[in-house]
């Protein structure tokens, strides 16, 4: 039996349909560890994060180590994916308890513990406990090994891409831009006043922002006087945006693995990014707010991209469920 968590928005949409493909076939049942607040559970139990202490990241380990026995009877394997906070904490507590650990989405890596933070850190630890890790490529891989990680690897690709197969891409005068990374948030201020000059500058772009709910960035909404400042969207409308836009301003992780699959390009606004096999094709490393102008304007008189994405085939679930089978590789 695998225990299989998820405590975020992007969790769940990266084992959704593992879920979906392990369903008859595999025994498994869904924990929500509740990272995120505002996302309506799909499992079979729930985790609730006590909020009295001073820091959120201190409760998420604490309430997930204080789990209720019960959520783990009958477990043999216990599945975290990524590199949140939760899902550290889960596979620490699965590690006390002798339970093998599956890790999805193995082997990213900055190797600098503050870009991003605290993920870096987290799947760093999550590693070294792994039973078997699932990576998205060979690099990822790499990583691992070089390490000197224990527990079996495989190269299946991101499950992330699976949800996009079929979507036919588009390039429209859309720019489809999110920015909410905590690393970002000291200085979302100067992001968005370089946003919104960019969408001033090109009045034929239509810049459309969903919003990220958290407050240190919905604050600085104001500043984003050219831009369409939306509600967060639910993930079908996303990929609706992110498959018709002509190019992409984020530092998101996810987007950066989507917008390759779709052969869109992403201008990445962060100080370093773990998926640098499409640096220089698929996506432009952005490093200071002072940059964007001269790296957008590159990117968007060169905007089509047609090659081969290098984060999976689509086909991610069907081979991790075949190796957990033991009929893959």
């Amino acid at each position: 039996m695998i225990l299989i968590s998820y405590g975020t928005r992007p969790e769940w949409i990266k084992i959704k349909p593992l879920i979906k493909e392990m369903t008859g076939v595999i025994p498994f049942k869904v924990l929500f560890t509740g990272q995120h607040l505002d996302i309506a559970p799909r499992s079979n139990f729930n985790l609730s994060i006590n909020e009295d202490g001073p820091n959120r990241l201190d409760n998420i380990v604490k309430s997930t180590l204080s789990l209720d026995e019960k959520m783990l009877s009958g477990v043999t394997h216990v599945l975290v994916q990524g590199d949140t906070t939760s899902a550290f904490s889960l596979a620490l507590a699965a590690f006390h308890r002798k339970i093998k650990i599956i890790h999805l989405e193995a082997g990213l890596r900055t190797n600098d513990l503050n870009n991003p933070y605290p993920e870096e850190f987290n799947r760093q630890c999550i590693s070294r406990m792994t039973d078997i890790h699932f990576c998205p490529t060979e690099r990822n891989k790499k990583n691992l090994n070089i390490e000197g990680c224990g527990g079996k690897k495989f190269v299946v690709g991101n499950t992330v891409l699976d949800n996009l197969v079929g979507v036919v891409p588009e390039y429209r005068n859309k720019v489809l831009v999110t920015l909410h990374r905590r690393e970002n948030h000291k200085t979302i201020q100067n992001w968005f006043e370089q946003i919104s000059k960019l969408a001033k500058c090109h009045p034929y772009l239509d810049f459309i922002l969903p919003i990220h709910p958290n407050p240190n960035v919905k604050k600085h909404a104001k500043l984003l006087k050219h831009v369409r400042v939306i509600e967060p969207l639910d993930y079908d409308k996303l990929i609706d945006i992110l498959s018709k836009c002509r190019l992409v301003i984020s530092d998101s992780g996810g987007i950066q693995e989507e917008a390759s699959f779709l052969n869109k390009k992403v201008v990445v606004c962060r100080k370093t990014t773990e998926r640098i096999e499409s640096l220089g094709t698929h996506s432009f490393l952005c490093k200071l707010p002072s940059m964007l102008k001269r790296i957008f304007d590159n990117v968007n008189q060169d905007h089509k991209v047609d090659l081969p994405c290098p984060y999976g085939d689509g086909r991610s679930s069907q081979k991790i469920v075949e190796i957990l089978n033991g009929n893959g590789r």
